[in-house]
């Protein structure tokens, strides 16, 4: 049933579509109820209105739902100890920065949370309001928080295990869930300890002694019910990721002309290791984008491109991180000579209808998500169409054409000027 809330909420309001941050409905009595009540796990206040890692690390305790009660957690900013408005000045911008907590790439799984003004404790206040994760452990800049009673603290050994153990109940994406008949030995662990590093808070590592099966499960990498890796285990370190996802490869094609009937010019495979395509898909980006100087005044020249690198490498990585796993096409890029077509198995994910697009975002694996932006592929989460239209438009090129279908997704970048 709260599901079933939770998705009507999303689609019904659309506050902020590009954070995918959905309009708050608890009614002001409850919330003024947690607000008077002595914080608890499920509600925090602060009179800081610019205390981002505070307000972070609140986020991510609620997320992860320690207790858990399967309900929201609050966070009163602008709210003294007594539980009175602090007389902060509630502004746009106030509300604009806390929403953007969820995308910035700090917090990961990304959280379903809500940013709104409310007039509470005799005077204005923001109220976060912050779902449970269905990808417990949710980390903060590389922690663990979690909420012990009235107070926030970093996550012991047992509470990541437990948290662990119930993702396991909650995982509904292709990604989080294990795979069946594989084993730890089906690993390349050398890419896992590399990854650590960028997905881990370095004074957690300092402290870590538990198993590499622990760790992986700590990072929705292993299942512990069924002791075996996640399909996201085996896509990013996987001895043979094509084992577990047949089309988990991409298929670049160059025609010689503005149909694939044209003669074939050059093709190539890129297949391996998620990290591993990704970054061939960057070099693949520089080798299309074709920049040549032009002029721009008097003495003065600019650089234009046939495909900006940046549009390229933004499509290139949503194709991958977005795509359906599940199915056996590959990822093609084709090139004909007046446009590039980036075909991607798998259409629009979850609650995002046609409509919604290119503002809402919902992902389809937001654990292969995670690693794209622990490993630099992604600055920010729900950035990728926008960038993508910003150069193309800077370029001078017409814009990139978005067309989902029911089971497919296809992006025509028309060549540049």
């Amino acid at each position: 049933m709260r599901c079933a809330s939770i998705r009507e909420r999303i689609r019904a309001s659309r506050a902020d579509p590009a954070s995918s941050v959905y309009n708050l409905d608890v009614d002001d009595q409850e919330l003024a109820r947690l607000l008077a009540e002595t914080e608890s796990d499920r509600s925090e206040r602060t009179e800081s209105t610019s205390k981002t890692d505070k307000f972070g690390e609140a986020i991510c305790a609620f997320a992860n739902d320690l207790p858990g009660h399967g309900k929201p957690g609050y966070l009163f900013v602008g709210a003294t100890e007594a539980g009175q408005a602090s007389g902060a000045a509630i502004t746009d911008q106030l509300l604009q920065n806390l929403a953007a907590v969820r995308s910035d790439g700090n917090l990961l799984p990304a959280p379903v949370m809500s940013v709104v003004k409310r007039v509470l404790g005799g005077g204005e206040m923001a109220v976060v309001e912050v779902l449970p994760s269905d990808l417990p452990p949710v980390r903060y800049k590389g922690v663990v928080w979690v909420r012990v009673g009235p107070r926030r603290a970093r996550a012991t050994d047992a509470d990541e295990r437990l948290l662990s153990e119930r993702r396991a109940a909650l995982a509904r994406t292709w990604d989080a869930r294990p795979c069946a008949r594989a084993r730890l030995e089906d690993l390349l662990l050398a890419l896992f300890e590399a990854y650590k590093l960028e997905a881990i808070d370095g004074e957690v590592l300092a402290e870590n002694h538990r198993s590499q099966k622990d760790q992986l499960a700590s990072l929705r990498l292993w299942d512990r019910r069924s002791d075996q890796p996640t399909h996201a285990a085996l896509l990013l370190f996987g001895k043979d990721p094509l084992e577990v996802a047949p089309g988990a490869y991409v298929q670049y094609v160059h025609y010689d002309g503005s149909d694939a009937a044209a003669d074939v010019l050059r093709e190539r495979r890129i297949s391996g290791d998620l990290f591993t395509v990704l970054r061939e898909l960057g070099s693949l980006a520089d080798d299309l984008a074709h920049g040549r100087p032009v002029e721009a005044g008097p003495l003065r020249e600019t650089t234009v491109y046939d495909y900006p690198p940046i549009a390229l490498r933004e499509i290139f990585v949503n194709a991958v991180i977005h795509r359906d796993y599940e199915s056996t096409a590959p990822v093609r890029v084709l090139q004909f000579a007046d446009r590039l077509e980036v075909h991607n198995p798998g259409s629009l994910y979850g609650d995002v209808r046609p409509e919604d697009f290119p503002g809402a975002t919902a992902y389809r694996n937001p654990v292969l998500a995670e690693a794209a932006k622990n490993f630099g592929f992604v600055n920010r989460f729900g950035r990728g169409v926008p960038r993508t239209l910003a150069a193309m438009a800077k370029n001078g090129s017409p814009a990139p054409e978005f067309s989902p279908t029911e089971r497919h997704f296809l992006v025509v970048l028309r060549r540049g000027p």
